[in-house]
């Protein structure tokens, strides 16, 4: 007889999503498997077997937990996340509320150009004790898998240390992190009437990128008084040269074809897509392409027009969600409350917002094969709930209903 090296159960319920070679999408967002007095058992890393908790008395195991009729879910998936960076904009916050436009605060120092300078003089050990904080925190909320990005450099040297940071940080901690480079973030100042320079100077550095080892996917914020659809095209076709994965953050404000770019290129995501148009909507669901939503960014800026999910979902695109923190425009690191905006602001079913967070999630940065799901062979990774049910969690909103978190069967973060 097989003797586990770990086996968790009395599950007062096991949140099953579905195995797909494709990100789930329309009716399957709907659909999730929830198993009662369950129980599951690793070895090795993995989930080795799912059953119940009569079956599991039968098996031995050198550690076996009760999770005292607590809800069990694969470790959940953040999938867009501005990790690194230094500095923060706490007062920006009363200019806002006093109705100081956006424009004079970016033309008096303030907004991502207050980051970009504090990334810029901080040290690396400095952005790396920082953004270990905010990743400790995010564990802490029940992620076990996420995606960091730069883009608070606009500078070669600073975009790199970045990455560096982040390739350090898969080095130390025992969760799957993705590194995105954003060095097309927003246009230096110096760079005003010279776009293509600095997207060029961006694109040079996809190469050292590459070799060093330092991103996965390659990103670029396509907007109004940013990138234009024909810039944005252009550095994410030679990304995909180079061997990245491709991302764009689209049709945000203005609905200027980003969302189509994404498609027409085979980008493994879209994000944001507030302003995304039927056409988009449209080519998204006869795609792979999954749309990321980042309502709590919508949120916090305080706008009223959220990111149209319900259309999306019922006319077939997969949708996965994400927290966008970052210091500027989503301060926050709990995924939780970004499943409660999902319910609240964008119409998704509880059964969708798990989807979202767990598989469609890791279909959105690559990590399918290892993250997302919870079955035989897969990297045990899994958060014990203090929650009755899996309808509970969007609906209590604003504290942390994680009991413990897990990655690859190892407790990486507990309350006791």
């Amino acid at each position: 007889m097989m003797n586990y090296d770990l086996i968790v159960y009395n599950i007062g319920q096991l949140i099953l999503p579905k195995s797909s070679p494709k990100p789930l999408n329309g009716e399957e967002m709907k659909q999730l498997t929830i198993k009662e007095n369950a129980a599951i058992a690793v070895q090795d890393k993995k989930i080795a077997w799912i059953g119940s908790t009569e079956e599991s008395y039968k098996l031995d195991a050198r550690e076996r937990i009760d999770a005292k009729r607590r809800v069990v879910s694969p470790g959940l998936v953040d999938p867009h996340t501005h990790l690194v960076f230094g500095g923060s904009r706490e007062k920006e916050l009363a200019m806002k509320q006093a109705g100081i436009p956006y424009l004079d605060i970016l033309a008096n120092g303030g907004g991502i150009l207050s980051t970009v300078e504090a990334t810029k003089q901080a040290s690396e050990d400095e952005l790396f004790e920082k953004a270990a904080f905010h990743l400790d925190r995010m564990i802490s909320y029940g992620v076990t898998t996420i995606e960091a990005k730069s883009g608070y450099g606009l500078d070669p040297a600073t975009e790199m240390k970045q990455l560096r940071v982040v390739k350090r940080l898969k080095e130390k901690y025992p969760i799957t992190i993705v590194s995105t480079f954003l060095g097309p973030h927003a246009i230096p100042p110096t760079y005003k009437g010279k776009e293509e320079r600095f997207l060029h100077e961006m694109i040079d550095l996809l190469d050292d990128i590459k070799e060093n080892k330092l991103a996965d996917f390659a990103d670029i914020f396509c907007e109004t008084g940013v990138f234009t659809i024909e810039q944005s095209r252009h550095f994410l076709e030679r990304a995909k040269e180079k061997g990245f994965g491709l991302k764009i953050h689209a049709d945000e404000i203005d609905s200027l074809g980003g969302t189509e770019l994404a498609v027409a290129l085979g980008a493994t995501s879209a994000d944001h897509l507030v302003a995304a148009s039927d056409t988009g909507i449209s080519d998204l669901a006869n795609s792979h392409t999954v749309a990321v939503l980042l309502p709590g960014t919508t949120f916090y800026l305080g706008k009223d027009s959220f990111a149209r999910a319900r259309k999306m979902i019922d006319e077939g695109v997969a949708v996965a969600l994400a927290t966008d923190f970052n210091p500027g425009s989503c301060v926050t690191e709990n995924i939780q409350l970004i499943m409660s905006l999902a319910a609240l602001k964008l119409k998704m079913t509880a059964e969708e917002i798990w989807n979202a967070v767990t598989v469609n999630a890791a279909f959105a940065i690559g990590k399918q094969d290892e993250a997302g799901i919870l079955e035989i062979g897969r990297l045990a990774n899994f958060v014990i709930w203090e929650v009755p049910n899996y309808l509970y969690l969007p609906y209590h909103f604003g504290v942390n209903h994680a009991n413990s978190v897990y990655h690859s069967g190892s407790k990486i973060w507990g309350r006791h």
